[in-house]
């Protein structure tokens, strides 16, 4: 089926590239609209055909992903809704926008599902929760699950959790990112050389994961086994606790959580106060 992707950055090139991967779709399948030539020309090597045009991406498509940062999503939900109808599943890939949100701004019923995502989709290793909006059907929710779950882990969540979502999986790739930097860090100072430093950590990180799902174990669990008695491994441990190692990760996830219910409310506020503004404007034509 036809595929629109709107907005070519980062996170749209790697849905693309993990569903072309996948063998889901073939890439002359996918249309990519963005403003961007460089976004655009990253889209093209894949195969993708592109446009700067939003519109000419969603009117030959049956699933339109929105991949656009929040603050323009409103701008881009009001210039498609015309021509969004029956035939569209329309699914949104912005942390922070709501269902209710998208619902108001495109035509009656239309067929809405909300997705939290991370950039590990390109690699096959992603994490994503998505909720259905109120007309989207239970095969809408089945095309959504299976295109997700060909890039990594998918499941089915109530929209009430997506903000917690977004503070754990849609933002931890950079926290893990970063530990892959400190971790690479210390080795350098310790003369290993930076390239295998880098390695080592990131080999570390993706083996502990993986340790982590394929066990079912505990963290905890799987970190007490490393830890023997007047090791190097609880030494290590004691001076992370010392630097608040575990709080640090908590609070990013708290507020990036926040931020993400933040975004939620200002977009609310935003499409109320439009709203007011233009029954006023008709209540005072009226009057006139």
């Amino acid at each position: 089926m036809p595929i629109a992707i709107v907005g070519a950055g980062k996170i749209g090139q790697a849905i693309a590239r993990g569903f072309v991967r996948a063998g889901l779709v073939s890439a002359d399948r996918i249309i990519s609209s963005s403003p961007s030539r460089e976004c655009l020309t990253e889209m093209g090597r894949l195969g993708v055909r592109t446009t700067y045009d939003n519109m000419d991406a969603v009117k030959p498509s049956n699933i339109v992903f929105l991949a656009v940062k929040p603050n323009i999503m409103p701008a881009v939900l009001d210039e498609i809704a015309p021509v969004i109808n029956e035939r569209h599943l329309v699914v949104s890939l912005a942390a922070g926008i709501t269902i209710d949100f998208l619902e108001q701004k495109l035509p009656a019923n239309a067929r809405v599902i909300r997705v939290m995502c991370n950039t590990p989709c390109i690699v096959g290793e992603g994490a994503t929760v998505f909720s259905r909006g109120s007309a989207a059907k239970q095969t809408d929710s089945i095309i959504v699950q299976k295109f997700f779950t060909s890039l990594g882990f998918c499941d089915e969540g109530d929209e009430s959790i997506l903000d917690a979502v977004t503070g754990v999986s849609g933002s931890g790739p950079a926290y893990a990112f970063c530990a892959i930097d400190a971790i690479a860090d210390g080795g350098v100072k310790m003369g290993l050389p930076r390239h295998l430093s880098i390695k080592l950590a990131a080999q570390t990180l993706l083996g502990a994961a993986k340790m982590v799902l394929e066990t079912e174990s505990h963290p905890m669990v799987l970190k007490d086994d490393v830890c023997s008695p007047l090791g190097t491994t609880i030494s290590a441990i004691h001076k992370l606790e010392q630097q608040g190692f575990r709080n640090c990760l908590i609070d990013a996830v708290e507020v990036a959580a926040l931020k993400s219910k933040e975004i939620s409310v200002k977009n609310q506020q935003k499409t109320q106060l439009k709203q007011e503004y233009e029954e006023d404007i008709k209540s005072a034509a009226f009057i006139q």
